[in-house]
Parts: C-alpha cells; sequence; structure tokens
C-alpha cells in the first residue's frame, strides 16, 4: 500500500496520491485493459475528481460522496445513432476521495481499483452488464 504514498521531503509525512497521480496511474491502468475495451475508447476522456457533484449525487440518490468512486458519462455506444447530434466527449470520471478511502479501507493494490474501476465505467461505454464486465475483467486477470 505505501509504494502509491509520496513523502513529504522536509517534514517526512505521507502524503495521499493527488489528482495528478491518479491520473497518472489511471493512463497507465488505461494501456493494461482489456484489448476487446481498449481498441474502440480513443475517444472517451478520463477525468480525476475529487467527488462527483452535487448534481450527480442527487441524480443517483447517494447516501455519501463516497458512495460512487467512478462514473461513465455520455451515450453508450449501444445506444448511438449516426443521426444524433453531437453531446460532447464521452467521458469516465474517477473519485479521488471516494477511491482513496476504498483503498484504505480494503488494502487493495490503488493501481488494481482504478483499473477495475476503469474497466467497470468503460463497459458502460459498450452497453455491458455488471455481469459481462466481469467475465471480461476475470478473463484479463487470468492472463499473464
Amino acid at each position: 500500500m505505501a509504494k502509491h504514498r509520496k513523502t513529504h521531503a522536509k517534514s517526512g509525512q505521507h502524503l495521499p496520491p493527488t489528482l495528478g497521480d491518479l491520473d497518472h496511474m489511471a493512463r497507465q491502468a488505461l494501456v493494461t485493459i482489456p484489448a476487446e475495451l481498449r481498441r474502440h475508447v480513443n475517444g472517451v476522456v478520463i477525468r480525476i475528481a475529487e467527488f462527483p457533484d452535487p448534481e450527480t449525487e442527487r441524480d443517483l440518490e447517494l447516501q455519501s460522496p463516497f458512495d460512487l468512486l467512478g462514473l461513465y458519462h455520455g451515450v453508450s455506444l449501444d445506444q448511438k445513432s449516426v443521426h444524433d447530434l453531437p453531446q460532447g466527449p464521452d467521458m469516465v470520471f474517477l473519485y479521488r476521495r471516494p477511491i482513496l478511502d476504498y483503498w484504505c479501507e480494503t488494502g487493495e493494490d490503488l493501481v488494481h481499483i482504478i483499473r477495475h474501476v476503469l474497466i467497470h465505467e468503460i463497459g458502460h461505454h459498450f452497453g455491458f452488464s455488471d455481469d459481462q464486465m466481469d467475465e471480461i475483467e476475470s478473463r484479463a486477470e487470468d492472463q499473464p
């Protein structure tokens, strides 16, 4: 777990990964996601935010902003039509504070958590069910 924490040079204090750190980890994780997902995500933008915005919290009826690790925002490929008006880029949001909270609670590797959330949210881009995404991720983890 400590390998993802920075040490402040003067005080020796451990600092949690920043938004920039998570962005870097997400970009590294993106190249490791299963090829069947990765080959179609060229236009998807990855954004790192501290928490979901208040509108998202209301829309999803979250009890706490810590309840959401990531979110796909856009129209899934199975719902897109060539007749649709462009609505901006498809985006995957990763929420730093909930991810770090989950990381601390579970002790899982932080890069693994970020990769899992990316796979899950990119799966929504394809319109996959949770079961389909779990299967894709399981197959990918079985490979070296």
